[in-house]
């Protein structure tokens, strides 16, 4: 039997969303939980989602990454649970209707679009009265670090400086954000209220392959949650993690 996919035990934003679904079922009397995943692109999100028992649409504009989510379902044993939608968040309710989803995803998505503010609002309307908006931004601060470190240090005062946390013309993103940045966009069209702002793998992807004893991933988990809230540790991870509801 193919075993489905799922969550590192120390990713605290899947943690994060799995007490949101449960919420979510409960709300709904036990029937699955909708989750819009906008840009999920080969399913790292979507599938262990469906393998949580979740109704995952992802919209995505390529056609290659959408049919290996679909592949990955497959394998995975949640294909029943999966919908996979080719479009992109600037015509998002032309792609997928009327959606009230409990939960839309928009991992990795603001660093691309042309209209972060637009995309937020496209995101928020995506979502039941209620529902949540997960959003996973580049942060600014870590790829200073990042810079430094690798000896770059023109390249750091640029991502520092820059109105958009790029480093150049060459910069495969369109921007970084700081927590409060990200804060103030999301919440500068009314229609979203921000929750929690949280690194993402704050300490985790720190830690060396083969180093941790067997069993101490509990404790590595208990570390990164604190991390994951606590500034400056939490400025300084290189994704930024945000859960902002729509009023119900």
């Amino acid at each position: 039997m193919t075993r489905a996919a799922s969550f590192a035990p120390v990713d605290v934003v899947a943690r994060t969303l799995r007490v949101e679904l449960t919420a979510a079922r409960a709300r709904r009397d036990g029937a699955a939980p909708r989750v819009l995943d906008v840009g999920g692109g080969s399913g790292t999100w979507a599938v262990p989602l469906a393998a949580d028992g979740c109704e995952v649409t992802v919209v995505d504009s390529s056609a290659n990454a959408l049919a290996v989510l679909q592949s990955r379902a497959r394998e995975s044993g949640v294909a029943a649970g999966v919908r996979a939608v080719q479009g992109d968040v600037d015509a998002l309710a032309d792609a997928v209707g009327h959606t009230e989803a409990d939960l839309v995803l928009g991992h990795g998505l603001l660093e691309y679009v042309d209209d972060p503010a637009e995309s937020c609002r496209a995101l928020a309307g995506a979502a039941a009265p209620g529902g949540a908006v997960s959003l996973l931004v580049a942060g600014r601060f870590a790829a200073v670090l990042s810079r430094v470190v690798a000896g770059r240090l023109v390249e750091a005062r640029r991502v520092l400086v820059d109105p958009t946390g790029r480093w150049g013309p060459d910069d495969p993103l369109r921007r970084r954000m700081d927590v409060e940045e990200i804060r103030t966009l999301v919440e500068a069209g009314g229609q979203l209220a921000v929750e929690r702002v949280q690194g993402h793998r704050v300490l985790a992807d720190l830690v060396p392959d083969g180093v941790l004893e067997s069993g101490s991933s509990d404790p590595l988990a208990e570390l990164e949650d604190i991390a994951a809230g606590t500034p400056p540790l939490r400025d300084m991870a290189a994704r930024l993690h945000v859960l902002a509801r729509r009023p119900g």
